[in-house]
């Protein structure tokens, strides 16, 4: 008889199934996502941080160029690494665009409520923006805008 046990016959079983769900498609997203994040982060912050001290651009605007260019540079990043088993079609670019448009949307809105209503740094209000952005667009990009079969069920 085979003394190893079936993952379905009790605790040993329930750990390889925890420790299969931790190696979990969502979570590896989760982490390329993430790595793709700081990078269009540190992106996004150099093109505000430049427009906004160098340039002197109004702080919403600056922000909204930044997002852009970080946004652009994750669709790539997300499309080609993140997202690679994902095979695309015509309307990906489009749902990546009205993702982000939101995202660019309660950016705005948490970033004017930072600055005016709770008188934080700009910059500072900047980065607990990006914070809640960054997870909301990563749900919504994985459900809808890189969705493939295996993501519909899981």
């Amino acid at each position: 008889m085979n003394s190893e046990q079936n993952p379905s016959q009790g605790p040993p079983g329930r750990v390889a199934g925890l420790a299969g769900r931790l190696r979990a498609p969502v979570l590896i997203q989760f982490i390329k996502f993430g790595t793709v994040g700081v990078a269009n982060t540190l992106l996004t912050f150099v093109v505000y941080t430049l427009l906004l001290k160098v340039f002197g651009v109004w702080y919403l605007l600056a922000s909204a160029i930044g997002f852009m260019v970080g946004a652009t540079n994750g669709f790539i990043l997300n499309r080609k690494w993140t997202f690679a088993e994902h095979v695309g079609d015509s309307l990906t670019p489009v749902r990546w665009a009205v993702v982000q448009g939101c995202g660019l949307g309660v950016n705005e809105l948490l970033l004017y409520l930072f600055v005016h209503d709770a008188n934080l740094d700009k910059l500072l209000a900047q980065a607990f923006a990006t914070i809640f952005v960054t997870v909301s667009t990563f749900f919504a990009n994985r459900a809808w805008t890189f969705r493939t079969p295996s993501s519909l069920s899981a």
